[in-house]
């Protein structure tokens, strides 16, 4: 049962309470997000409109984070699909950092090592939502089996807008409800 994330794209204000509360709960320090909220601009003067991504990690089905690491420090749980990092093995080579399609791993300068959202493990354990999930006041995002959120909100869902990488290069476990896809098919220019 591999998790992952739904995120409606018409939903979100650009508030990013899902940001902090992720930097909060983990206590990373500045400059460190393991979910990032990107406000994009699309179309022309008068039909110019601004939207908003947000991201963690995709816990991809074919993770380049997990391929890269000469460690072992990224890995797929076997019970739920999301991509685990281990600090204890890290070695802080920053290979996933370049590996990732999507900038999710975050290097920790103040530990040497690589971090990054790992789903809200530790509050899932406790039956919790992930921190971003809870936090969202527009009800923006959701986390569940994949397979699930895609049979409840998949009919005009997409894994990938016109300014991310293509979703062939590592299936993300994401899919969206995106009003930047009608943006796009009415030829807008992106920009992050």
């Amino acid at each position: 049962m591999r998790k992952g994330f739904y995120f409606d794209e018409s939903a979100c204000v650009g508030c990013r309470t899902c940001q902090a509360a992720c930097i909060e709960a983990h206590d990373v320090p500045l400059g460190v997000s393991f979910r990032r909220v990107f406000s994009l601009t699309g179309g022309a003067y008068p039909e110019a409109s601004m939207f908003h991504v947000s991201l963690g990690c995709n816990h991809c089905e074919s993770p380049a984070c997990v391929e890269v690491c000469p460690a072992g420090a990224m890995a797929v749980d076997e019970a739920d699909g999301t991509i685990q990092h281990d600090d204890e093995v890290c070695i802080g080579c920053q290979s996933c950092v370049k590996a990732c399609p999507y900038g999710t791993p975050q290097f920790r300068d103040d530990l040497k090592i690589v971090q990054k959202c790992d789903g809200c493990f530790g509050f899932r354990e406790q039956g919790e939502d992930p921190v971003c999930v809870a936090a969202c006041t527009m009800r923006a995002l959701r986390f569940g089996d994949i397979e699930e959120l895609r049979a409840q909100y998949g009919g005009e869902c997409v894994s990938e807008l016109p300014c991310m990488p293509s979703a062939s290069e590592t299936t993300p476990s994401l899919i969206m409800r995106a009003k930047a896809v009608a943006l796009e098919n009415e030829g807008s220019a992106f920009t992050v």
